[in-house]
């Protein structure tokens, strides 16, 4: 269909104004930052007084006083999260955790809801009723729990809308006046209505309120609703494509009020940005808004500014509404996945929801007319899939938009699928790569919300003086530039008439055969059947004689595997697996990965006694023998390759391999490190030799290095291997260079090779999810194993003796689900090291639980804004950086390790010049109490402030801004004409070259408007052809000079600034100049020194109540910068 742009179209006059000033306030929100940097910088050159000392501004007392209750607050904070608690406590509490049902809420009148007037109208009941056809087809609504559909009430509906905006839709109930009907309808923008429309909006609404309900109430672990009308683009006081009530919305909302949550994360994958839902909570930290929608530089409904990455929320929500705009067609699954990879899990991980609702529009499914995506059906369950192990499995989808219903009832079914926890189907195609346009998409929106978000400082940073200076083409290619383009015209003005008829979109008879057909071959090779048996499990006790005659206090003791099948005999897990009977491994599947005269060397132990054998194993680096260590080893791997055939002749879907000793050390030739034979690796080439598999996944997350597993296939490019291991340099056992992140393989396995090396002890759940999504999940999509080998040593858990790491057992079990989304679930996890036996009994567990499809606590990542990043945090960023750096020649899903200027916060945000210097403040006196250990929590509504307003900030993260100085003169001021100026300056003039409205320029010159950098260029391309050098900013009123490369700060541009300011705030700009304002407007211009105009203040804290002057008594003012718009 071909929506209009959004503008005002209710009928009624209250509704009309309301929908008004919800546009106006987020365009104002837009502008607001540039405008208060401007203002702040002015106030700062007002400090400065003529006569030297002066009494300090009030304002910058306030953020000093603040500022040290913000250090104070810290510290009592952090004191109280350090406080000793029991580390198993999450174990403990999962042990009685069982998967919970998953709801399903529909109902079947919902297919009544039609257009009257226009029979091919896309939003029909088909979609409704196809989708639950499939979902019968595969047999999924009869493993849900059903929950009966509810009206939502009046006072429901009345916490988001407006009670005119529920009259209006309430009057059309039962009305059978088509014409009527269609003639309402024109005033707003995507709507028809028909008789029933108005009951099943509040059913629509209502089922949505019962299904949180019921999942905050622990009566069902997840859920779907298959519901119709739609919701998300829904708003306050107005209708709008195709929505009536905001479902979603409505649902958070209620869930904030009536049960008290903190934290709740949307998710909209829908292809429009639900415009709806992110106004009703964009000035709202307790709600995290996340779209993924089609933009095309607003080139593509609903055609609105605040849908580009820019808009990251307002006041207290600053930071916390994430829109990913994609700039082209045709986006498939790598763009989706690249996208919750990099971006989406990350934040999650760090935000830490209560509860996750999914607005699931299928519209970006192959096959759309609407969204012209490539998203395929079984992509939906690979995306929803890291998230079902998020806020203690709380997950909510909604259904939105979709309108080839061929792949949105597939997609739909395939999603409830997931819900129920089936595994995720192996895609069919190849996964394409991340396009061009999504990375540069992407970066922009890491960009603007570094500042909010400790887990994105995976990219480093660029100077300006960088970028100058790099001549290289391929290393400019590395340094990301940040734009914003804007092709969506301006937007309508007053109320609008929209068409009612012929609104579906239609692709061309070729097009939607070849998708047709495309959608059939998917739907046939896709593989949906899986085995019964969900997890087989081996251990043997003869496993347990392998012993240290000499210590009994060595760490690798039998009891470590005794421990962990104990404790799965406590949770009562061993009668739901499938029981493997172990044997022994032969000489030949042995010699797969070991020479013939290693296990020679290893049978021949057998009847020596303790003397020689502490002898021999004195031979090897940290090896002891025993009698039975050849029987107990060749049972280790024998029990393995038992998984293996289970999983892959299809009788268990996975496994667990409780065995030892333990493998991943021993070389080819030799045992090393507790290790006699590689368990792991005789398994993968089994899996090769006797299942003729072409790409095997082996992720290594033993604390140490498998340097054996490493050796054994450095050259073989059927088997990945993936090891995050604590190394220090070099330093950490088994030392040396081959655990290092520039290791990659060689010969034909080159790239086949990834080493994760942790240089700091202390790492724990947050640096490995951070590794997990930024660097495992996306090389592990791109090779696409057919079987994954987990090298499972829990020696980097919490109360490790060795390893030093704080990995959680809930850690454990959420990193195991991730990687379940691969090979269709065929995964086996198979013990390694781990020597506390609490420990790793407690981790094994966790992981199976999470294969039996039991809830597993979500981790407490332990990530605030109020204390300072770990040292093992930064150095794990370090870490992830330089692996990025060589990994990206390899995989080409790695795409996103570029650098990202050197900026400010984004341009959306309401701080001033005194957070840019708040690390150069001394605030070691003047108490003052703060609030919630921030400084100046209070936040602008949305609203632009004048330049006389107080300004308020807030604590940033170091070196996350810098402040630039403006030149105090310009040999270019002579060519102004003040006396010449215009009597008024409206600064919403449009651009002359493309009528945009967005972030405009005004030549000094000749007064001709254009639009900035970051949209087409327009005043740049007019001042160097006219060479015109002087422009003003409508955004903030700063003046640039093109061919200084600098903003100018000098009294001749007051008229100009004035004007504009008289026009944007109806009042005079503050007079902020050190000399003394002149009734005939004319000032000198000669220049000051450039090292007075550029030096920068001084940190010494016995100046700091002074402020800075040049010798002339002349202030310097600076502003933030942002995104430079010119």
């Amino acid at each position: 269909m071909v929506k209009s742009k959004l503008a005002p179209t209710s009928s009624s006059s209250s509704a009309l104004a309301s929908s008004t000033s919800s546009t106006a306030a987020l365009a104002s929100a837009s502008s607001n930052a540039s405008s208060t940097a401007s203002s702040s910088s002015s106030a700062a050159s007002s400090m400065n007084a003529n006569s030297g000392m002066r009494k300090p501004s009030p304002s910058l007392l306030e953020a000093k006083r603040r500022a040290r209750n913000m250090l104070k607050s810290q510290t009592s904070n952090v004191a109280m999260q350090e406080t000793v608690t029991d580390i198993f406590q999450n174990a403990v509490n999962a042990k009685n955790m069982e998967r919970g049902p998953t709801a399903l809420i529909y109902d079947e009148s919902m297919a009544q809801h039609r257009c009257l007037w226009d029979e091919q109208h896309q939003e029909r009941p088909e979609r409704f009723t196809r989708t639950l056809e499939r979902c019968k087809e595969l047999k999924l609504i009869e493993r849900c729990l059903p929950l009966p559909s509810r009206l939502a009430t009046k006072a429901e509906i009345l916490k988001l809308h407006s009670a005119a905006h529920y009259e209006c839709l309430e009057q059309t109930s039962g009305v059978q006046d088509e014409a009527a009907m269609e003639e309402l309808c024109s005033h707003y923008d995507a709507i028809y209505i028909h008789p029933s429309t108005f009951k099943l909006s509040l059913l629509a609404s209502g089922s949505t309120l019962e299904l949180v309900d019921q999942l905050l109430a622990g009566k069902a672990q997840n859920g779907m609703a298959i519901i119709r009308p739609p919701g998300h683009h829904a708003m306050k006081a107005e209708f709008n494509g195709y929505c009536y009530f905001n479902n979603v919305a409505l649902a958070a909302q209620h869930a904030l009020d009536h049960h008290q949550l903190q934290r709740i994360l949307i998710i909209d994958y829908d292809v429009h940005h639900g415009q709806g839902t992110q106004r009703f909570f964009y000035n709202d930290s307790r709600v995290l808004y996340f779209s993924i929608h089609r933009y095309e530089h607003g080139s593509f409904w609903p055609n609105l500014p605040e849908s580009d990455y820019h808009a990251i929320g307002a006041g207290p929500g600053t930071g916390y509404n994430f829109n990913v705009p994609l700039n082209a067609k045709g986006m498939g699954n790598g763009d989706y996945m690249a996208i919750f990879q990099q971006l989406l899990l990350p934040v999650a991980v760090e935000y830490q929801p209560e509860l996750i609702i999914v607005s699931a529009g299928y519209d970006a499914a192959l096959g759309c007319p609407e969204g012209e995506m490539e998203v395929t059906p079984a992509c939906y369950p690979h995306l929803l899939n890291p998230l079902l192990r998020l806020a203690n499995a709380r997950v909510a989808v909604v259904l939105e938009g979709g309108y080839c219903v061929d792949s949105l009832s597939e997609g739909a079914a395939l999603t409830l699928r997931a819900l129920l926890g089936d595994p995720c189907p192996p895609l069919v195609e190849p996964l394409q790569l991340p396009s061009a346009e999504l990375r540069e998409a992407l970066l922009n929106c890491i960009f603007v919300h570094r500042p909010y978000w400790r887990c994105l400082q995976l990219q480093q940073t660029y100077t300006a003086d960088e970028l100058a200076q790099c001549t290289d083409v391929a290393a400019q290619q590395q340094l990301h530039r940040v734009k914003r383009i804007w092709l969506g015209g301006p937007l309508p003005q007053g109320p609008q008439r929209y068409p009612t008829r012929g609104t579906s979109a239609q692709l061309s008879p070729e097009v939607v055969a070849s998708n047709a057909a495309r959608l059939q071959m998917l739907r046939r090779d896709t593989q949906l059947s899986v085995p019964a048996t969900r997890v087989c499990y081996a251990y043997d006790m003869q496993m347990l004689q392998h012993f240290n005659l000499h210590d009994t206090s060595h760490p690798e003791q039998p009891m470590r595997i005794r421990q962990i099948h104990q404790m799965h005999q406590d949770y009562q897990l061993l009668a739901r697996m499938h029981p493997l009977k172990a044997r022994a491994a032969t000489t030949d599947e042995v010699c797969l990965a070991h020479t013939r005269a290693h296990v020679n060397s290893v049978r021949r132990l057998q009847g020596r006694n303790e003397e020689e054998l502490q002898q021999l194993g004195a031979g090897y680096n940290s090896v002891y023998l025993h009698p039975r260590t050849y029987e107990c080893a060749s049972l280790a791997s024998g029990a393995v390759l038992q998984a293996v055939d289970s999983i892959l002749r299809g009788e268990s879907r996975s496994g667990i391999c409780n065995v030892r000793p333990p493998g991943h050390h021993a070389e080819p030739d030799q045992p090393h490190g507790f290790c006699i034979f590689n368990n792991v690796a005789i398994a993968a080439q089994y899996a090769i030799r006797e299942y003729q598999l072409e790409r095997i996944l082996i992720v290594d997350w033993d604390v140490h290095h498998g340097n054996g597993t490493q050796h054994i296939f450095e050259s073989n490019p059927k088997v990945l291997y993936i090891s995050v291991h604590r190394y220090e340099h070099g330093a950490f056992f088994p030392k040396g260079p081959d655990g290092n992140y520039d290791v990659v393989g060689k010969n034909a396995g080159r790239g086949f090779n990834v080493n994760i090396p942790w240089n700091k002890k202390g790492m724990g759940d947050l640096e490995y999810a951070l590794a997990f999504q930024q660097l495992i999940m996306p090389i592990a999509y791109e090779f696409n194993p057919q079987l994954v080998l987990v090298s499972a040593g829990f020696d980097a858990a919490i109360g490790d003796p060795l390893g030093g790491c704080k990995v959680t057992p809930e850690g454990y079990g959420l990193f195991t689900h991730w990687l379940s989304a691969l090979a269709g679930g065929r995964v086996l996890v198979c013990l390694e090291g781990g020597y506390n036996v609490n420990s790793i009994a407690y981790a094994m567990t966790m992981c199976t639980k999470t294969l039996l499809g039991d809830p597993v606590p979500t981790p407490q990542f332990g990530t605030t804004t109020q204390r300072p990043p770990t040292v093992a945090f930064q150095s794990c960023m370090e870490t992830l950086q330089q692996c990025v750096e060589v990994q990206r020649k390899h995989w080409k899903s790695l795409v996103f390790g570029c650098k990202l200027p050197q900026s400010a916060l984004g341009e959306n945000n309401n701080e001033d010049f005194l957070a840019a210097t708040m690390q150069q403040l001394d605030i070691s006196n003047d108490d003052a109490t703060a609030t919630d250990g921030a400084i100046g929590i209070e936040h602008a509504s949305g609203q632009e402030r004048p330049s006389g307003s107080k300004p308020k900030v807030k604590a940033l993260e170091q070196q996350e801004m810098f402040a630039i100085y403006p030149l105090k003169s310009c040999p270019h001021l002579s060519q102004l004409r003040p006396e010449e100026a215009p009597q008024s300056i409206e600064t919403s003039s449009a651009c002359g070259g493309c009528a945009s409205t967005v972030e405009n320029w005004m030549c000094l010159s000749c007064k001709a408007i254009g639009c900035g950098r970051y949209i087409n260029e327009h005043m740049e391309e007019h001042c160097r052809r006219e060479q015109h050098p002087l422009v003003l900013s409508f955004s903030d009123l700063s003046v640039w000079c093109y061919e200084c490369s600098a903003y100018i700060d000098h009294p001749l541009l007051y008229v100009y600034q004035n004007l504009a300011h008289l026009d944007k705030f109806n009042e005079p700009m503050a007079w902020t100049h050190s000399s003394k304002r002149r009734s005939d407007g004319c000032y000198s211009t000669d220049a000051v020194q450039p090292e007075d105009a550029k030096k920068h203040q001084s940190d010494d804290s016995s100046n700091d109540e002074q402020e800075s002057s040049d010798g002339n008594g002349n202030g310097h003012g600076f502003y933030i910068q942002l995104e430079r718009n010119n």
